[in-house]
């Protein structure tokens, strides 16, 4: 008989715990990596797109009313196929030919303008009549790591001539003085450009900077409106950095292959102009290490070169003639003073320069006053015996003095 008075209290009642090879921790680790293969597996063996979201089916099956509806209206169709026409399809197609699509080759070309960032839209018309002729020689073309750029032809047509828009002048007028004025700053100012377009006729030289917006586009409605155009090449100024042109930037600072480089990269912004136009620029166009490279670019180019006259100190003419590149400089700037009376003033000054030299160059930029000042002065100048000409016509080899 046990001795229940000596033995240790509850000693009798103590079970064995199930001794386990692992511990609880592991336990529920292993659990926790068996849910995620199990829902890995699913995700990838059970084809449910709706990735287990609650879904309802609802059946489409048409009621016999509505069967019945559609019988009677495709009765009803048949039955008028050879009589009155149903006025729902003449409506459609009555929709249809309101926003029929513009003829082809028709462009719509939005400007951003720099000051107010206002977005304006003119469409360019196509051809109504079919394809239109290309606008590009694609032999006047080199591919560079910057994009198209102009190029000699392989039958030594150049640029300059290819898109150059001669005016023919009667017979009884070849002697009378010619002038030509170019438009700078195209693709900036939304409303300027777009009163250039509507305003001024095609015999005014378009020049492009290439900081605008859509220059393609707007060198295309250009060419289609037989508008010559110019390319135009920010160089450094003698306050630069504090007067910056702009990015790429023409620097006497740089070498010339530099600069090269900067200048292909602004003739692959557009296509199909006679030559290039400098813009600000009066320390580099003093610099022949600087400009002589560039002038030498042009000609090699085919292209034609035009001096801003912002400087009385730049050497373009006499480089010019060294190479025998076309050029043309510009006498007076038609709106350094931007208001209608000194505009006029300035027009006048030019005429009385073209009377005495034959030929004179103006230059002014892309804004609403100065558009409608030019378009007015236009339109009456020839009666006065003066005609309006294209830059192509009054650039002139230049002899190296």
């Amino acid at each position: 008989m046990a001795d229940d008075l000596n033995a240790p209290l509850g000693q009798h009642k103590r079970k064995r715990l199930l001794n386990l090879p692992v511990s609880a921790p592991q336990l529920l680790a292993g659990a926790l990596g068996l849910s995620g293969v199990v829902v890995v597996a699913w995700a990838a063996l059970v084809n449910d797109p709706l990735g287990g979201e609650p879904s309802a089916v609802v059946a489409t099956k048409p009621s016999s009313t509505q069967t019945a509806r559609d019988s009677d209206r495709d009765s009803k169709q048949h039955a008028h196929h050879d009589g009155v026409a149903d006025s729902a399809a003449e409506a459609g197609a009555a929709a249809a030919k309101a926003v029929e699509a513009p003829p082809p080759g028709s462009r719509t070309v939005t400007i951003i303008d720099g000051s107010s960032g206002a977005r304006q839209q003119f469409t360019i018309q196509g051809n109504a009549g079919g394809a239109s002729k290309p606008l590009l020689d694609p032999k006047l073309i080199e591919a560079t790591r910057h994009g198209a750029i102009p190029k000699i032809g392989p039958d030594g047509v150049r640029p300059s001539t290819r898109y150059a828009r001669p005016r023919d002048l009667p017979a009884n007028k070849k002697d009378s003085p010619l002038i030509a004025i170019v438009i700078g700053g195209l693709g900036i100012s939304a409303s300027g450009t777009a009163d250039a377009f509507a305003k001024l006729p095609a015999t005014v030289t378009f020049a492009l900077t290439p900081y605008g917006t859509d220059l393609e586009k707007l060198a295309e409605r250009a060419r289609a409106e037989q508008h010559e155009m110019l390319l135009q090449v920010p160089m450094e100024p003698f306050d630069y950095p504090d007067n910056d042109p702009g990015p790429q930037t023409l620097l006497t600072s740089l070498t010339s292959e530099q600069n090269i480089d900067r200048l292909h990269w602004m003739m692959s912004r557009s296509q199909g102009y006679v030559g290039l136009m400098s813009y600000m620029g009066a320390r580099f166009t003093a610099s022949e290490q600087g400009l002589a490279p560039v002038l030498r670019d042009a000609v090699q180019r085919g292209l034609i070169y035009v001096d801003d006259g912002s400087s009385s100190r730049s050497i373009a003419g006499q480089l010019s003639g060294s190479y025998n590149l076309p050029f043309a400089k510009t006498d007076i700037v038609l709106d350094t003073v931007p208001t209608p009376v000194e505009i006029d003033r300035a027009l006048a000054r030019l005429e009385m320069k073209a009377r005495d030299s034959g030929v004179a160059v103006g230059f002014a930029t892309a804004q609403a006053a100065t558009i409608g000042r030019i378009a007015d002065w236009a339109k009456k100048v020839e009666a006065r015996g003066i005609f309006l000409v294209p830059i192509t016509m009054v650039a002139i080899k230049a002899k190296s003095s």
